[in-house]
């Protein structure tokens, strides 16, 4: 080890814990307080897109609509200023002709026409049963993945990864909560790769750390966590710049369909690199580990590399 340049890492461990713990807690309160921004995917309602002939203005459109008694619309362009999207909840009294009365009410000014491109509705009841089913995917996959580590290593491991992959969920969507920014389906599904992705980081810290603390019986366990965190960096380095720069592709590229959900991949992929070195193998140091959980047992199989 003395041959090595090893990154104390674990050398403000605590101090980081406490930044992290700040952090998730103001999230929590932001969550508490103020919520999520949900998308119509959640709480139900009209997605329309529209496209002039000539460059429109948001404003116009919105008075539009609001005369034709279309109510809280929330008018943006797309692409072009000459393109718009607009969102609203359920409105009653044009569920029959929803379509025909958009297309009557955008077409307010006659040398510049709409053409109404694409309507997606969905009902407040499955929106909240879409919002109920998403706390569960959620809620399941943290209980497998505890699961599959604690199968896999050690129990205290498990709790790590799970207390990392959780840190991860409530830090991305606190962020979208402080921030106002729409929680939707997309998001909800960068979320879950998230998780794969940050469990996928620290089983791979995970292993080197097993495997040092079986090959080196006699150094300190900060300096074995130390070492296997040196030892993966690199990995680490190379894994999440791939991936970040496919989602900088996805998030200039993709359009705005693809614009929450590359946002939410890109704050998961820093957040999940992070907490998988300071929050995963911080818990276990925490609890104590030692080279006794990592030792053969009777009957046991040694899966050591």
């Amino acid at each position: 080890m003395a041959e090595q340049r090893i990154v104390r890492f674990m050398k403000h461990r605590k101090l980081i814990a406490a930044f992290s713990l700040a952090v998730v807690l103001i999230g929590i309160v932001s969550l508490v307080v103020r919520g999520l921004n949900l998308g119509q995917d959640f709480t139900g309602g009209t997605t329309a897109e529209i496209s002039f002939a000539k460059p429109v203005d948001q404003e116009a459109v919105k008075a539009a609509l609001e005369k034709a008694g279309f109510h809280d619309a929330l008018v943006q362009h797309l692409d072009t200023i000459s393109e718009v999207q607009v969102r609203m909840p359920p409105q009653k009294g044009h569920e029959s002709n929803l379509s025909a009365d958009i297309q009557k009410a955008v077409s307010f000014d006659p040398d510049n026409p709409a053409t109404l491109r694409q309507v997606d509705s969905v009902g407040s009841q499955v929106g909240d049963e879409l919002y109920t089913q998403s706390l569960y995917a959620v809620i399941l996959s943290l209980g497998l993945m505890m699961v599959y580590v604690a199968m896999r290593f050690r129990f205290k491991f498990a709790v790590g990864g799970v207390v990392s992959l959780l840190h991860d969920v409530l830090f991305t969507v606190g962020i979208f909560s402080i921030f106002g920014w729409p929680f939707d389906l997309t998001v909800l599904a960068a979320v879950l790769a998230l998780i794969g992705y940050s469990l996928n980081d620290t089983i791979v810290i995970f292993d080197r750390i097993r495997e040092n603390f079986r090959k080196l019986r006699r150094a300190d366990p900060e300096e074995i966590v130390d070492l296997s965190l040196t030892e993966t960096l690199r990995r680490t380095f190379m894994t999440v710049t791939t991936v970040i720069l496919v989602v900088l592709a996805l998030l200039f590229l993709g359009g705005p369909a693809l614009k929450w959900f590359s946002i939410a991949l890109l704050i998961g992929l820093f957040v999940g690199t992070y907490s998988s070195i300071y929050i995963a193998t911080n818990y276990a140091l925490t609890m104590g580990l030692s080279k006794e959980d990592f030792l053969v047992a009777k009957g046991e199989v040694d899966d050591r590399p």
